[in-house]
């Protein structure tokens, strides 16, 4: 498998992070959000935090099997609303830890899916580009104000 290293662009930082996914109900994002920006504010670079992502309402399929709260069943359940939701943290084994328990802690599963992959994320350097044409506030405007 290649690993990819960090590396920089005129632009760009490419830098070594831990990226966490998780599933939840919908209703339950806020409260485990809370959790764990109580313990990290989730920065991306300098001018920015509370930075995750919240992909779109599915349905998630499982069964119970013997020894689970509500014991073995036969049909597989599907439950609606279950989002997945991603952020990243720094390459820090103790903060991750403490991140996964927060988790665990107020997540409504018996079993969480919480995965932890360490990808390269960009980070920029800062540079001013209040005038390129692409960026939002030179082309469409800030989408809150809509």
């Amino acid at each position: 498998m290649l690993k990819l290293a960090p590396f920089e662009t005129r632009s760009a930082r490419m830098e070594r992070v831990n990226l966490v996914t998780l599933h939840a109900p919908a209703e339950d994002i806020d409260r485990i959000m809370s959790a764990v920006t109580a313990i990290t504010p989730l920065q991306m670079g300098e001018k920015f935090d509370q930075n995750a992502f919240e992909f779109s309402a599915g349905v998630e399929r499982y069964r119970p099997l013997q020894g689970t709260h509500t014991g073995a069943e036969t049909e597989t359940r599907k439950r609606p609303g279950v989002v997945v939701v991603n952020f990243e943290l720094p390459l820090d084994l103790p903060l991750l830890e403490r991140v996964v328990e927060a988790i665990f802690q107020v997540h409504a599963y018996q079993e969480p899916v919480i995965r932890v992959q360490e990808i390269i994320s960009c980070r920029s350097k800062g540079l001013d580009d209040s005038q390129n044409p692409h960026r939002w506030w030179n082309a469409t405007g800030d989408w809150k104000k809509k």
